[in-house]
């Protein structure tokens, strides 16, 4: 795919943004067995990882200026939403996912985002997995169970606070993983397709300091999927030392003797984009409208009211 490259020279501002933010964990594999293909996945304790220094000293991607200048536009990445669904109940039994409840109003707040029957899968969409029996749940045409396509709802996250008001990525994660563990231990075969995390980009300085680039302000919202099931065993090699230089997720041009698994956004919202920055051939004007579509589309699919991507998209919400 387009985002998937060894190199980001020649390539637009946008093309630079969307790799530079494409988290690449390490792979591994499951026993082959027999009549089935081996399958790569990573940890989700793996995926923070590469969050670490971008949480620290925030993400540059460069940014080629109108008038010709370049410069080093930095980001701070945070935890905009993210849900767990699990194809087997047995991470977290319901007991425990009650008891997080009780505790931590932030992590269950949304009772819409508990409708998890997806509005292109199931005429009615007003019930609830809880209130759905396990062994009857079939599509309209009675063909298959709605839960073997969404899984279980293990765990959930929704960020309402102001920008100023958050703690970067990892903070946000290892606080979350205090109530839910498999926040650090599960792997991408434990969870289903419907599984996804959304990372906000903010940023906070560029290098050097320039005046009246109004595009820089820009904020981008990224969608990425967390299961294998989107995966198709693609795997990227990485470098020597097992670890991204500071300031960037996508590792280029070392020695390939690791491997990765990429996780590039499959949709994009953005916030203050006023010039063409962002967008300065149609192909990126395009792509822009095709993720934003892709974002809207999967939030519509699995019943989810993303503060985030609503304030972003409209502003005065």
């Amino acid at each position: 795919m387009w985002w998937w490259c060894s190199s980001t020279k020649g390539r637009s501002n946008l093309e630079r943004f969307l790799l530079g933010v494409t988290p690449k964990p390490p792979s591994f594999s499951l026993p082959q067995q027999q009549g089935k293909e081996e399958m790569e996945f990573f940890r989700l304790g793996d995926l923070w990882d590469c969050y670490d220094e971008l949480s620290a000293y925030g993400f540059g991607s460069q940014v080629d200026l109108n008038n010709g200048e370049t410069v080093m536009q930095y980001y701070v990445p945070y935890l905009s939403a993210i849900q767990i669904h699990t194809n087997k109940h047995a991470v977290i039994s319901r007991n425990q996912n009650e008891a997080a409840e009780s505790e931590s109003s932030d992590c269950w707040s949304d009772s819409e985002s508990e409708k998890l029957l997806s509005r292109s899968m199931s005429n009615d969409s007003s019930k609830t997995w809880d209130a759905v029996s396990e062994d009857s749940v079939f599509d309209a045409d009675g063909t298959l169970l709605l839960r073997d396509k969404l899984g279980f709802l293990d765990f959930k996250y929704i960020e309402r606070d102001p920008p100023y008001k958050r703690v970067p990525l990892t903070d946000k994660i290892n606080e979350l993983a205090e109530k839910f563990p498999g926040l650090m231990t599960l792997r991408s075969v434990d969870l289903s397709p419907a599984s996804w995390m959304a990372v906000a980009w903010y940023p906070i300085y560029h290098i050097p300091a320039c005046k009246n680039e109004k595009d820089l302000t820009t904020c981008f919202l990224t969608y990425h999927t967390l299961s294998s099931s989107f995966q198709d065993n693609v795997v990227e090699g990485d470098h020597s030392n097992n670890k991204c230089r500071a300031g960037t997720l996508c590792c280029e041009e070392e020695p390939i003797i690791n491997k990765r698994i990429p996780l590039p956004p499959f949709g994009v919202a953005t916030y203050k984009m006023q010039g063409d920055l962002w967008g300065k051939t149609g192909f990126d004007q395009d792509r822009l409208v095709y993720l934003l579509s892709a974002a809207d589309s999967w939030l519509k699919q699995l019943n989810v009211d993303h503060h985030d991507f609503n304030y972003f998209v409209n502003p005065s919400f």
